[in-house]
């Protein structure tokens, strides 16, 4: 594993010993690593929305329904 040294600020440093204080993560550097998977996966939701409203800008027009939209859009964010 790869140490790095970062600096936070006072509100940032706070919240982050309260939530090892809480016993949800047992140190700064798990609770770190959950949040930067945490953005990873926001950003390939984003990425597969982006390029879904590219694809279908570029056609004009789709023949799926919005719950078949929805439903799809649902499954990948919480599959």
């Amino acid at each position: 594993m790869i140490r790095q040294s970062i600096s936070f600020t006072q509100p940032n440093d706070e919240w982050l010993k309260s939530q090892v204080n809480s016993k949800e993560y047992s140190s700064k550097s798990e609770l770190i690593n959950d949040l930067i998977r945490q953005a990873r996966n926001q950003q390939t939701q984003i990425d597969w929305i982006r390029a879904k409203l590219d694809r279908t800008e570029q056609s004009g027009f789709t023949n799926d329904s919005k719950q078949d939209i929805l439903a799809e859009a649902k499954l990948r964010l919480n599959g």
